[in-house]
This record gives C-alpha cells, sequence and structure tokens, in this order.
C-alpha cells in the first residue's frame, strides 16, 4: 500500500519481485561459490597445524629419550633402572609412531599422507639417523629387560650411538619442521588471495544491485516508511526493555547457578526428604561414596553405607531428629569397604511449596578420627598428668570443633539458606508485563545474590582457604594476613623476604597455616597490638616464619606452665601441631615490649 491508501501497480510490483529474486539469487550464488572454494581449500589445510605440532614434539621426545638414556649410564639402583627402562620404551614408542605416522600418515593422530616431495627428501636423510637411535634404545631396552641388574659398560656403546645422534636428528627435524611451515604459510598466502578476489566480486554485485535495485525500490517505499517509524521507534523501545530485563534474569539465574556448584563442589551437602530419599546430593559427596546416581526410591543411608548395622543407625538418626534437627560424628562405609567418619548436621527445612526437607552438611573428619583414636590409645599407657593433659587438649579440640560445626550449620541455614529462599521466591514472582516492578525485584535479586556469593566465599574461607591448596603456605599466609587486616583495622603486613614459593606435603601446609593464624589470632586479641609482622625465610632445610607484634607482651613461663582448660591452651595446640609436623616452635615476650613466635620447619 502507498501513503494514500492505493495498490501498487500489479506490473510494477511484478518486476520489482522479479527484480529482488534475480538479486538475492546472485547474491546466494556468489556466497555459495564462496564458500565451496574455501571450505574446500580449508578441508586441505585442518590438518597442517596437527602435523607441525606433531613434527616439533618429535624434536622434545628425541630430547626427552636421550636425557633418560644417559642417565641410565650414571643410575646404579636397580629399581630406578627399570623405572627409566619403562620411560625410555614408552616414549621410544611414541617417537616411533609419530615418525612414520608423519612419513605414511595416520587417522587416529589426525595425519594425512600429503607430503611434498621436499619433505620426503628431508624424511629420506633423516631415516638413517632415526633408525640409529631407535636401533640402539630398543638394544638397550632388550639387554635390560633380559638382565635387570646388567653394568652399564654393556650398554655404554649403543647409549654412546644415541648421544651422537640426537643433535643431527634435532637439526633436521628442525629443518621438516621449518618445510611444514613455509607450505601452510603459502596455502594461507594463497586462501587471502582466493578470499580478496571473492570479496572484490560479491562488493561489485552489490553495487550493481544497489544502482539498479535497491535504490530505486527504496524511492517507491520512502512514503510508507515515514507511516513506520513511529511504530518502530515504539517497537524498539519495547523490545529494549525486553532485552534489558531478560538479561538481568539470565544473569542472576547464572549467578545462581554458580552459587549452587560451589555449594556441591565445596561442601558435603545433600537433601532429603523426612523418610530418607534422596532429592539432591552434591559432587563431592558423590564422589567420596562413589554414588554415581539416584532415583525417587534411593535412601540415604544405603547411600552412605554398605553395612546393615550403621544404616540402621543413620536412619534412626533421621528418623529421630527429622523435625528438630541434629548433629554430631556418624561411621559410614563406602563401597569397597573403607570406613568414613564424618561431622554432620541435620536441618530441617521447607521449600517454597511448603513440602518438608532436610539439609545435610557434613566433613569429612576420618583422619582426626584416627588421631583421636590413636591419641586414646596413648593416653592410657602415659603417666597420670600426662593422661589428664591430654583429655583437656582432646576435650577442647572437640568443643572447639563443635563450636565451629554450630556456626556454619547456623550461617548456612539462617544466611545461606535464607536467602536462597527468598532469591527463589523473587524469581519466581518475576512478570516480565509489569516492567517497573520486575526492573525493581531484578535490582534486588542483584544485590541479594551478592550477599549470597560473599557469604559462600566467606564459610568457604574460614574452613580451608583455597590459596593453600591452589598456590601453597606462602599466598595463604598473604591472603590470611590481607583479610584480617581488613576486618581489625590493625596494620597486619606480610613479608616473604626469600621470595619461598615451594609446596609441601599438604598436611604440613595446613598446620604451619593453623599455627600461624593463631599466633596472629593471639596477638590481635590479647597483646593489644595495633602493628603484626609476619615474615617468612627459608634455606635448603629449613623454612622460618616470624610473627611479631607491638603488644603488652607477658611472661612466657606463665603460660608454659598452665596445666588446666582456664587457659593457655592455644599455646598447647600450636605445640601440638608444630610436634606433628617435626618442627620448632619458640616464644619470645617481654611486658611491654610485645611479642615474638618464631616456627622452624624442616624443609628434607
Amino acid at each position: 500500500m502507498t501513503k494514500n491508501g492505493n495498490s501498487l501497480d500489479q506490473r510494477t510490483f511484478d518486476k520489482l519481485r522479479r527484480l529482488y529474486i534475480i538479486a538475492l539469487s546472485t547474491i546466494a550464488l556468489s556466497v555459495i561459490v564462496s564458500q565451496i572454494l574455501i571450505r574446500k581449500y580449508l578441508n586441505d589445510q585442518q590438518s597442517d597445524s596437527t602435523v607441525i605440532n606433531i613434527a616439533g614434539r618429535q624434536r622434545m621426545l628425541s630430547q626427552k629419550l636421550t636425557k633418560d638414556v644417559v642417565l641410565l649410564s650414571t643410575e646404579s639402583n636397580s629399581e630406578n633402572r627399570m623405572r627409566l627402562k619403562d620411560k625410555i620404551k614408552k616414549t621410544l614408542h611414541l617417537w616411533e609412531v609419530s615418525h612414520n605416522a608423519l612419513q605414511q600418515g595416520n587417522d587416529s593422530l589426525g595425519l594425512p599422507k600429503m607430503n611434498s616431495p621436499e619433505v620426503v627428501g628431508k624424511f629420506k636423510v633423516l631415516n638413517p639417523v632415526f633408525d640409529t637411535i631407535r636401533i640402539a634404545s630398543k638394544s638397550i631396552i632388550e639387554k635390560i629387560e633380559k638382565a635387570p641388574p646388567l653394568p652399564s659398560d654393556t650398554i655404554v656403546l649403543h647409549i654412546d650411538k644415541v648421544k651422537n645422534n640426537e643433535a643431527d636428528f634435532l637439526m633436521m627435524m628442525d629443518g621438516i619442521v621449518n618445510q611444514y611451515d613455509l607450505e601452510a604459510d603459502e596455502k594461507v598466502s594463497w586462501l587471502r588471495k582466493l578470499e580478496v578476489w571473492l570479496m572484490t566480486l560479491t562488493l561489485l554485485i552489490l553495487l550493481g544491485e544497489f544502482l539498479f535495485i535497491f535504490w530505486p525500490t527504496a524511492k517507491s517505499v520512502k512514503a510508507t516508511l515515514v507511516e513506520l517509524l513511529a511504530a518502530e521507534k515504539r517497537a524498539k523501545k519495547m523490545a529494549f526493555d525486553a532485552d534489558e530485563l531478560s538479561i538481568a534474569k539470565e544473569k542472576s539465574i547464572k549467578e545462581l547457578r554458580a552459587l549452587s556448584h560451589a555449594m556441591d563442589e565445596t561442601l558435603l551437602f545433600a537433601r532429603i526428604l523426612p523418610n530418607g530419599h534422596v532429592v539432591h546430593i552434591g559432587n563431592k559427596f558423590s564422589r567420596l561414596f562413589k554414588f554415581s546416581g539416584f532415583n525417587k526410591t534411593t535412601l540415604f543411608w544405603n547411600m552412605l553405607s554398605v553395612v546393615e548395622n550403621e544404616q540402621l543407625c543413620i536412619e534412626d538418626l533421621i528418623i529421630k531428629h527429622k523435625k528438630n534437627g541434629w548433629q554430631g560424628e556418624i561411621k559410614a562405609t563406602t563401597k569397597d569397604y573403607k570406613d568414613i567418619w564424618l561431622e554432620m548436621a541435620i536441618i530441617p527445612f521447607s521449600t517454597n511449596d511448603e513440602k518438608s526437607e532436610l539439609l545435610i552438611i557434613a566433613s569429612e573428619i576420618t583422619e582426626r578420627k584416627a588421631g583421636q583414636l590413636e591419641i586414646e590409645r596413648l593416653t592410657k599407657r602415659s603417666f597420670e598428668e600426662e593422661m589428664s593433659q591430654q583429655k583437656i587438649i582432646s576435650s577442647k579440640i572437640i568443643e572447639n570443633q563443635e563450636k565451629e560445626q554450630n556456626r556454619i550449620a547456623k550461617d548456612v541455614h539462617d544466611g545461606i539458606g535464607q536467602m536462597l529462599t527468598g532469591l527463589k521466591y523473587n524469581l519466581e514472582s518475576i512478570d516480565i508485563k509489569d516492567l517497573d516492578k520486575t526492573a525493581s525485584k531484578i535490582e534486588h535479586l542483584k544485590e541479594l545474590t551478592t550477599n549470597i556469593i560473599k557469604g559462600v566465599r566467606t564459610a568457604t574461607f574460614n574452613l580451608t582457604p583455597p590459596e593453600l591448596s591452589d598456590h601453597g603456605i606462602a599466598p595463604a599466609i598473604s591472603k590470611l594476613t590481607q583479610e584480617l587486616a581488613r576486618l581489625t583495622g590493625k596494620e597486619i603486613v606480610f613479608f616473604n623476604k626469600t621470595h619461598f614459593n615451594q609446596r609441601l606435603d599438604s598436611l604440613v601446609e595446613i598446620n604451619i597455616y593453623r599455627i600461624t593464624q593463631e599466633a596472629i589470632n593471639n596477638a590481635i586479641k590479647y597483646a593489644d597490638s595495633t602493628h603484626i609482622l609476619v615474615s617468612l625465610t627459608h634455606s635448603e632445610k629449613i623454612l622460618s616464619i616470624v610473627i611479631d607484634d607491638n603488644g603488652k607482651g607477658f611472661e612466657p613461663e606463665k603460660v608454659k606452665n598452665v596445666k588446666n582448660s582456664d587457659g593457655g591452651m592455644g599455646m598447647t595446640f600450636m605445640q601440638e601441631r608444630i610436634k606433628y609436623i617435626d618442627g620448632r616452635l619458640f616464644l619470645n615476650s617481654e611486658i611491654g615490649k610485645g611479642t615474638r613466635v618464631t616456627l622452624n620447619i624442616p624443609l628434607t
């Protein structure tokens, strides 16, 4: 229709339709031809990167093979020599397969047999060197396998062959890799020229269609477009508003999924019905008990243990405490009959549809439980004074663990749990038709999601800092001082004087971290200090951590002589931990002159 409402002339319409069909067909044809040509060339090129990668890897494999062969000549231990032999055998097999695949092709490695005459010629020169190294390496392997205690001088000749030919192999292989790279560059250059030619042709087609088809057509519909502009603006505004709301909602959903994933990966977390049927179980729980799937009839106690008595005990706990909740220690047995001890909390809650469920939050304490049992066994054989002291330590450890468990359960139930429920209600109440209320709810959801993420991060940091498991003791202590400085407002500084970045055994790292954490907390709580300096140094055999504060100080002898639960337990825990990792702890303090705590931990 035109602006005045009259119909367009039928012949003009038919002419425009034919012109548009021709124009679109021409564009489509040019695009199809371009794609066919480019894809055909790309298919010929798709294996170039794989060829270059495997060819480059051959150099690394030859160096690794030579290094392990040379190590054989210096290794006198039979077990180590057998391990080196196995490594050489494995490396030689991969090296030989890759070498043959580069020349003859290999479907599993994605290598076609498409070598140029130049590459084929270079391989002909390389093959004798390759065969010399291969035969010498195989001879070494065969001799060691036939007579493992074989003296080193019996394979010296073969080792010399490998060493003498390795440099020639690397030089020739470099030439082959460079040739592959040169041929790939030539293909890319030709493809660029093809793309430029196709782009020029497409632009010429578009220019012709613009001058003879689209421009005349634009004039004839200009009047109609004027009438549509106002409606278009309104439609764009509505579409923009809808997109904004959709993006915000999608972002909130992604953040909620990320939060759920974080809980699954960091906590032993599950949701069950009051009758014990599993509703959801976290990934960490599934991995610990090797549980691959569940349905509506799966019972939680059957998942935790394969021992009937333990199943009945867990069932009784859940049935008995499904209304008021419970927390404590339980024993479970995995499918491979491995004993697992858990600190578990049962938290009742209601879903949005008013259905009752139980939230299960647990942490594995198998090693700690084994330590407690060992402490109990040793306590029976100790003197009465030592028995009394160990009982005090054990009771304080359990008391602190119970307090921490209560705090975690309360934080999850009162904080994260309620915020998640509120987040779910808000998401379900969003009505995209009501833009003003929806926008307001989206802003509230963003704030609520941020608070939930902060809560989860705080909870996981308090349990075990991710820096400790991911990066080691130095980054973990640095993060600890930053967090405590931010929370307390005190000047807490960490100085890694010797740039220590080694990784230690996980138990050694966690004990070092806890001792340092206890020393800093003591300086914050009891010393009235304003400045705390944590310095780390190391030598070849010793790692040393010093915690200095400018607090009021105390008399160390009074702390060392405390034998009851009225005080001094923090120092006792520090001593117990440092003994466990074979380290030493020194405490120096004077009234009014501050305190220094020094940890020395062996590195070898």
